[in-house]
């Protein structure tokens, strides 16, 4: 059984959930908004450039995390979900999913967002195997903090080898589907790398190494 690992933000759905999340708090009036978005627009920016520091950006996204309770948290999350993330689902990237499940290959996310976010975006596409930033979650609580190898960059990999060896699974048949440069340590890792509507960076590439290239925004 082959892994199909797919990015979530501008793979699977039509924006960044990560993004989206922090004008969902914005909107909401739950965090101050000329702050907060003016910071949020910055590290997404960073993102884009490849400059992201993902340690600080972490402490700014999961702040607000440690300010609730987790069940006005999951409450919040439901709304976000359902105003922000269903818009923005593909059905063309859904049609993907099961092609590879069909196959008989093994769908999952491999995604710098945090689980928190992520999680349900997840279960949308069914998939059920998801690697992503893990907040840290103490005395019924969560900190603001994060546990483990943030999942970005080549973090992506470090995470995944990690869930290859506790799983006892490995490389061979690996496809792995993303928009972003970011992701390149992970692409030239498996054996079947796809960009997806990718950026000018990814985009050029791909071109380089005769990468395929396709869209799943119709």
């Amino acid at each position: 059984m082959s892994l199909a690992i797919f990015d979530l933000d501008n793979t699977l759905i039509a924006g960044d959930s990560d993004y989206l999340w922090g004008q969902f708090l914005v909107e909401r009036g739950i965090v101050d908004a000329q702050e907060y978005e003016t910071a949020n627009a910055r590290f997404y920016e960073d993102y884009k450039q490849g400059c992201l520091d993902i340690a600080r950006f972490l402490a700014f996204a999961l702040a607000p995390l440690a300010r609730h309770e987790p069940s006005t948290l999951y409450r919040w999350r439901e709304e976000f979900v359902e105003a922000k993330i269903g818009p923005i689902l593909l059905p063309a990237a859904r049609a993907l999913v099961e092609k590879h499940r069909a196959a008989g290959d093994l769908p999952m996310i491999v995604t710098a967002t945090n689980r928190f976010v992520t999680e349900p975006i997840a279960r949308l596409y069914g998939i059920e195997h998801l690697i992503a930033t893990t907040p840290e979650f103490r005395d019924g609580r969560y900190t603001g903090r994060f546990e483990g190898t943030p999942c970005f960059q080549a973090g992506k990999v470090a995470r995944l080898e990690e869930w290859l060896a506790e799983t006892g699974r490995d490389w061979a048949g690996s496809w792995f589907y993303s928009d972003s440069h970011n992701d390149l340590p992970l692409l030239e890792r498996v054996e079947h790398p796809v960009a997806v509507d990718p950026d000018p960076n990814l985009a050029r590439h791909a071109q380089e190494r005769g990468w395929p290239v396709i869209g799943l925004r119709g």
